[in-house]
């Protein structure tokens, strides 16, 4: 799940062995923006528990079965963007030792963007960390920018004084129908019990318990909205939407 039009040039985070991507979006010397962000490719297996504890993101990222193009099950065969991605020995090596959002200087870059994967749904709420780094390119009016299950940000990022920062904010991400067509799907495959889901919550029903004005275009209609400086992408074939509104936002 990548904004394919911004080029990632530095890897930077992975959480237990579960992760979502982010770029970064670094002022080039010429005053235009080029990207400076990372890969880590996909959410880890098996998936921690829901302690309590924040966690730091950083260190190797590795897939799960649902997420890796080389596993057996067949599940992500087609993902042939990180399949080139991991075959190449060179882009492969970003993801091995990613470093951790609290290093980010908000300050050297022009925005932020967090991708998805399974993992932010099990993760993020304690990434705390990464939550702090998004909620700051927003303050400092620099584009803030999520998608697909990387809109699960946005239930937990809260400014300094304590108030969510999706709030009444026109948002999009994961829809509740593309959580049904994926349990669905796993439930045809025999990989899930029939009954029991993949996501331990979902992101349209929370963002709108929130008080955030949730909107999707479809199933699988690529899709992407700003609000100000907050930008969101509905899910994995948003890519190319998200990434035209970051680069508008960023005056190109």
């Amino acid at each position: 799940m990548y904004a394919t039009p911004i080029r990632s040039m530095h890897a930077s985070q992975s959480a237990l062995r579960s992760s979502s991507p982010i770029l970064l979006c670094r002022p080039a010397p010429d005053g235009r923006s080029a990207s400076g962000g990372a890969n880590s490719p996909i959410p880890g297996s098996p998936l921690p528990s829901a302690a309590t504890r924040s966690i730091s993101f950083g260190g190797k990222c590795e897939a799960d079965a649902l997420s890796d193009p080389r596993d057996a099950s067949g599940y992500s065969e087609t993902d042939l963007i990180s399949l080139g991605f991991l075959s190449n020995p060179k882009l492969a090596a970003l993801v091995e030792n990613t470093r951790q959002a609290a290093e980010i200087d908000v300050g050297s870059f022009d925005a932020i963007v967090v991708a998805g994967g399974q993992s932010p749904m099990f993760t993020y709420e304690r990434a705390t960390d990464l939550q702090q780094t998004f909620v700051a390119f927003h303050e400092a009016g620099k584009v803030a920018a999520a998608l697909c299950h990387g809109t699960a940000i946005l239930r937990y990022a809260r400014r300094a004084d304590g108030s969510l920062l999706a709030a009444g904010k026109t948002v999009t991400g994961f829809a509740n129908i593309e959580e049904d067509f994926a349990d669905k799907a796993t439930w045809e495959m025999g990989a899930l019990e029939r009954g029991k889901h993949l996501m331990p919550w979902r992101i349209e029903d929370e963002l709108k318990a929130i008080g955030a004005n949730y909107i999707q275009a479809g199933l699988w209609r690529g899709f992407a909205v700003r609000d100000g400086n907050l930008i969101t992408g509905q899910q994995n074939f948003s890519g190319a939407e998200t990434a035209r509104l970051v680069c508008e936002a960023l005056g190109g």
